[in-house]
């Protein structure tokens, strides 16, 4: 499978994975590759460049300590819209957030392949350093691809006490490389130097879309494919929230978060929560978009439709700073704040 072959196929190739839609493509001769954007933070945050690490930082705005997250997109790369419009809303909550940019921006990876993922020990370490920061209180969240990461990452740390992810995958997936037109045969991610094993793509379906090349994860033939490169969430230990749409045409988010949920109930691994709904796809995560934003009327470009989306906008982000704010609580051994379920929204799947 050759994506960089079809201009078409380049396009629905750079929706996916991550804010799809806050991204400009290049010119012709470089279709497929994104024009990842690299924000300034603004006048609440600071740009980060040390310690191997490139981002924007959100100090809490409070002059006691806070809980800290670790804020990753997707395969759009760089540090974009989306993550920054999160990233200040968790400010505002009281939270300081580190929006990290893992490759895609000057001084990181130009493509997502083997990106260690000691990369993000860095960051939490930077982190938990921060004046404002509770070291004892500190979470990931991702969407997409960054969720991908979030997910392995927190089987590698036990000081995690949350973890949110949008749009989730149970496997690590093979690679982007944007300057070839998207697919890599190349790990997404390496580990002491080793690529973490990951699932190849399926064949191209012209009718099903991107989704198709996804569908590996689900066919019985692949079956040992996705058991070494499934992501073993028995191994981590915070509390686990997950934001799916049935309707994804991006990649299968809610049968790989079900997934994600069922190996950590069989295998005594951390409570997972799964928040499903019926009407929405990949651009469901994030906080509610004001019906004239400019970008409310692409809210169901990648699965579901504009209401469906934004409705699951309107009802998944309360829900995501309660999580946050429950689990990130000061410690007093009393355990997890949530017990594994899975909850549906307004007009989630039955």
């Amino acid at each position: 499978m050759r994506w960089n072959k079809g201009l078409v196929v380049g396009l629905l190739v750079a929706s996916l994975l991550g804010a799809a839609s806050m991204f400009q493509l290049a010119a012709p001769q470089d279709y497929g590759s994104p024009k990842a954007e690299v924000l300034a933070p603004g006048p609440t945050g600071v740009h980060v460049n040390e310690a191997n690490l490139v981002g924007n930082y959100f100090p809490a705005q409070t002059t006691k300590k806070s809980p800290g997250i670790i804020l990753l997109g997707g395969s759009e790369g760089g540090l974009g819209h989306a993550t920054l419009d999160m990233a200040l809303a968790l400010q505002r909550e009281g939270f300081s957030v580190l929006q990290l940019a893992y490759f895609g921006a000057p001084g990181t990876s130009k493509t997502l392949e083997r990106i260690p993922l000691e990369l993000f020990d860095r960051s939490f370490e930077w982190l938990a350093t921060q004046p404002r920061v509770d070291a004892n209180r500190l979470a990931l969240m991702g969407g997409s691809k960054g969720a991908e990461a979030a997910l392995l990452v927190a089987t590698r740390r036990p000081d995690l006490r949350a973890v949110v992810a949008g749009m989730p995958s149970s496997v690590a997936w093979n690679g982007i490389d944007w300057t070839k037109g998207g697919a890599s045969s190349i790990a997404s991610w390496t580990t002491d130097g080793r690529d973490v094993p990951t699932m190849p793509f399926a064949g191209w379906d012209p009718v099903e879309g991107v989704i198709s090349v996804y569908r590996s994860v689900e066919d019985p033939n692949q079956k040992d494919a996705a058991a070494r490169a499934a992501i073993p969430i028995e191994h981590a230990q915070a509390a686990t929230l997950l934001v799916c749409g049935e309707a994804e045409t991006m990649w299968p988010a809610c049968p790989m978060a079900r997934n994600v949920q069922a190996r950590a109930q069989t295998r005594d691994g951390p409570p997972v929560t799964v928040l499903a709904y019926a009407d929405a796809g990949h651009l469901l995560f994030g906080p509610p978009i004001p019906k004239d934003a400019s970008f409310y009327a692409s809210l169901g470009q990648y699965g579901g439709s504009v209401e469906g989306n934004a409705a699951a906008r309107v009802d998944s982000w309360p829900r995501v700073l309660a999580f946050l704010k429950a689990n990130t609580q000061p410690l007093r051994n009393t355990g997890y704040a949530k017990k594994s379920e899975d909850l549906r929204g307004p007009k989630a799947a039955d």
